[in-house]
C-alpha cells in the first residue's frame, strides 16, 4: 500500500478528519499528525520539526507517496491588533512548516512519484495573519508544482470555502446557505472526496492548481 501523511488531524470535525477515512477506504496507508495528536505528535512551529516529522514517519513505515497539509495556526486580529509575534507564528505554521514538509518528503520521494494537496483559504480581512500565511502556502504549494514535476510530484491547493467543521452555530450556518448555488454547506466529506481524486494515479495530471471546491461559494464573486 502507498503511504500518506496527512497534518492537522486530531480534531474529530476537521476537513482532515474527514480526509482520513476516505483515504482508508481507498487503500492509503495513512500516518496522522497534529500538535499533540495523532500518530506522530509534531510541534510545526519548529525549524526542525516538519523535516524531523517526515523522518519518522518514513523511517517507521516507508516512504511517503502522498502528502495532505490540513495544520494550521489560526488566532483572529486585523492590520492594528496582529502583534509581531503572532504573525510570525502564523506564517511559521501555515507557511513555513508547509514548505518544509514538501521539501523533506521531495527527497524521499519513491521513484513512482507522489502527489501533495494543501488546504488554503480566502479568509483575510479581521484574520490578517491567517490569510496572509495561506497567501505565501498558496505560492509555495504552486511552486512545487512546477520545481518538483521531474521527480513525478503532482502539488495542487484544495480553498473549500466555508465548510461547517464546528465554529459556526446555528444563525450563521443558516445565513450561509443561500450564498451557495447547491444549497446546502460543504462538509468534510466533500473535501475528502476532492481529495481522494487529486491523490489518486487518475488525478495527477491534475498540478499547480488552485482548485476552488465549494460548491459554486465563490462564484459570486
Amino acid at each position: 500500500m502507498s503511504l500518506v501523511l496527512v497534518t492537522g488531524a486530531a480534531r474529530p470535525d476537521s476537513i482532515a478528519a474527514g480526509v482520513v477515512p476516505r483515504l482508508l477506504a481507498d487503500g492509503w496507508d495513512v500516518a496522522t499528525s497534529d500538535l499533540d495528536g495523532g500518530d506522530y505528535p509534531c510541534d510545526l512551529s519548529t525549524a526542525d520539526g516538519p523535516e524531523r516529522l517526515i523522518e519518522r514517519v518514513s523511517s517507521a513505515r516507508g516512504p511517503l507517496s502522498g502528502l495532505v497539509l490540513s495544520h494550521a495556526h489560526d488566532v483572529e486580529s486585523g492590520i492594528l491588533d496582529t502583534t509581531a509575534d503572532s504573525f510570525d507564528r502564523h506564517v511559521a505554521v501555515n507557511a513555513r512548516a508547509s514548505l518544509l514538509l514538501i521539501a523533506a518528503f521531495a527527497r524521499q520521494i519513491p521513484s513512482s512519484g507522489g502527489a501533495i494537496v494543501a488546504f488554503t483559504s480566502d479568509h483575510t480581512t479581521g484574520n490578517l495573519p491567517y490569510g496572509a500565511s495561506k497567501g505565501a502556502l498558496d505560492r509555495i504549494v504552486i511552486s512545487a508544482a512546477r520545481e518538483l514535476g521531474p521527480r513525478g510530484i503532482s502539488a495542487n491547493v484544495v480553498n473549500p470555502g466555508p465548510i461547517d467543521t464546528g465554529w459556526m452555530d446555528a444563525d450563521l450556518r443558516a445565513g450561509m446557505v443561500p450564498h451557495h448555488p447547491l444549497g446546502r454547506l460543504g462538509t468534510p466529506g466533500d473535501i475528502a472526496a476532492v481529495t481522494s481524486f487529486l491523490l489518486s494515479e487518475e488525478g495527477r495530471w491534475v498540478s499547480g492548481q488552485l482548485l476552488h471546491t465549494d460548491g459554486g461559494f465563490s462564484a459570486r464573486y
